[in-house]
């Protein structure tokens, strides 16, 4: 195996990355500034009233997003996998 592969191994796993990580972040993201919103309108500056909010939203949303990440991983699997069939 070459730099090449290696090269093009990272650069899927970095995607992969992204793609699963991309909606809990966005999640997270999104409860942030509406509380942070929230906080700025009312003049309250409790620092932690964002963390309940956010914490229940982010596993409502890995529970929501939970299929298309094991699907995700899955395809990465098998094509990794196939990458050291073709090898031998």
């Amino acid at each position: 195996m070459g730099v090449p592969e290696v090269l093009d191994i990272a650069r899927d796993a970095i995607f992969t990355l992204l793609l699963i990580a991309s909606p809990i972040m966005g999640v997270g993201l999104v409860v942030g500034l509406i509380i942070a919103l929230v906080q700025a309108l009312t003049s309250i500056q409790e620092m932690t009233l964002v963390f309940v909010p956010k914490i229940f939203a982010i596993f409502l949303a890995l529970l929501v997003f939970m299929p298309y990440m094991i699907q995700n991983l899955t395809s990465f699997m098998d094509r990794i996998a196939q990458r050291i069939v073709s090898l031998s």
